[in-house]
């Protein structure tokens, strides 16, 4: 397309302008938050479920096979789809998240196999140690991330949550090493609440994604 201009004659010549920047096409075109958290939803209920009780108390193992193949590898290609389209702080959510469930499987294979040489005296105290880590770190994430819709603040509260009463169950483990069941079975319901709220934020993105009408999310606690 062109427009016009005047000679100091007064003539009018045409003026090129520049092309419109073509429409991005491809990956680029997408949005990580659909494959992210549709795999943070499928661990967080695997997680919830085993500790509500689906399996017996104790089988930590029993969703590693979820929780790493599907929702720690999922989260981090998330992250990098994230970080290839300028999306440095939803990339760094879902690579914090996608950290956490792959470190927490590590946790758990390398206490059933030994792979840490951790005695049996130590284990509680490792788990303690593990918690308190992530705590922070979610905490942390939780504050720096206000400014998000108030659906993503509560997300992170509530696993913020979820890790305490998981530390506090431990912190009051019996003098066999058993943590308290009350408190897990409390973590894991706050656990499939905050799976429950990812499937909100899922159908958002996924509205968004097909041409639908997004739900509304809430305001941001900070503006």
């Amino acid at each position: 397309m062109t427009a016009l201009d005047a000679d100091p004659d007064g003539t009018a010549q045409p003026v090129p302008q520049e092309a419109p920047a073509p429409a991005v096409v491809g990956p680029l075109a997408g949005d990580p938050a659909m494959l992210g958290l549709s795999s943070f939803i499928v661990g967080s209920i695997a997680l919830g479920l085993g500790l509500v009780g689906v399996v017996p108390v104790g089988v930590l193992g029993a969703p590693l096979a979820i929780i790493l193949a599907a929702t720690a590898l999922g989260l981090l290609l998330a992250a990098v789809w994230a970080a290839a389209v300028g999306q440095s702080a939803v990339a760094a959510v879902f690579g914090i998240f996608g950290t956490f469930w792959l470190s927490y499987g590590m946790l758990v294979l390398g206490l059933d196999h030994n792979w840490f040489a951790i005695t049996a005296t130590a284990v509680l105290a490792t788990v303690k140690l593990f918690l308190v880590a992530w705590l922070v770190v979610i905490l942390m994430l939780t504050l720096a991330t206000l400014r998000l819709p108030a659906a993503f603040t509560a997300v992170f509260a509530l696993v913020s949550l979820a890790l305490l009463l998981l530390l506090l169950a431990f912190a009051n483990a019996s003098p066999l090493g058993v943590p308290s069941s009350g408190l897990l079975k409390t973590a894991g319901y706050v656990v499939l609440v905050f799976a429950a709220l990812g499937v909100y934020l899922f159908y958002d993105a996924a509205q968004a994604g097909t041409g639908g009408k997004r739900v509304p999310l809430g305001n941001p606690l900070i503006k």
